[in-house]
């Protein structure tokens, strides 16, 4: 027996309606496996910026200079965008301070927030020399005057003598309260947190480049 053309027509209707649901399920899906998607990208106003102000895409790393993570991730994950996106002008990288360790976190962050109001383009290297002073004991008490001003003294561009005394005297406090107020509102636990635009990168693939490099070629549109 013969189907009539109306059911074949109905039959094949369905088929295309549930293909392209599921192709919607499916986009929808890779779009959110990224991680969290939040309503705006964090405001970079005031912040630390590497590469062009004008990119498209913004890498928002929330992070604590006593952290291992966070020094891992820096000597990891940065040269890798550097490379292949930031150097092309598609991407910018912003450091927001999260003070998860204490006085030491404090101390590193207010100087190099310092430093960044004295002189911006020292700030990234300061940061970086941060970073690589931090000792492989997780315990140790490393971030003192003594350690930021030996620091200081080996990146061009820094008066050392001007960042000690602003340090003393928590003369750039306000911008380490500007940033926990930016940690507060995107609710970040742990350090490193990485977003690329509004999407905060799920923890366990923080450290996964292929997984960062996707959720910005999304976002470029690529």
């Amino acid at each position: 027996m013969k189907k009539s053309p109306l059911k074949i027509i109905v039959a094949i209707t369905l088929i295309v309606v549930a293909l392209v649901v599921l192709l919607v399920v499916l986009v929808n899906r890779d779009s959110e496996s990224f991680g969290r998607e939040f309503d705006e990208a964090p405001s970079t106003e005031g912040q630390p910026v590497y590469g062009d102000p004008e990119a498209p895409v913004t890498v928002v790393e929330f992070g604590d200079y006593k952290c291992p993570g966070c020094k891992a991730w820096d000597e990891g994950i940065f040269p890798q965008l550097e490379q292949d996106y930031i150097d092309e002008g598609k991407v910018n990288i912003a450091f927001v301070n999260v003070l998860f360790h204490g006085e030491e976190s404090r101390l590193a962050s207010l100087a190099a927030e310092t430093v960044y109001e004295q002189n911006p383009e020292s700030y990234w290297d300061f940061h970086h020399a941060l970073f690589a002073d931090q000792p492989e004991n997780q315990q140790a008490v490393w971030v003192t005057t003594d350690k930021i001003e030996e620091i200081a003294e080996g990146v061009e561009g820094i008066d050392t003598e001007t960042l000690m005394e602003e340090v003393e005297n928590n003369t750039f406090m306000d911008e380490l309260i500007k940033d926990d107020d930016l940690r507060n509102a995107f609710e970040v636990e742990s350090t490193p947190t990485i977003m690329v635009n509004n999407v905060m990168i799920n923890d366990d693939d923080t450290f996964d480049y292929e997984v960062i490099k996707q959720a910005i070629d999304e976002a470029l549109g690529e």
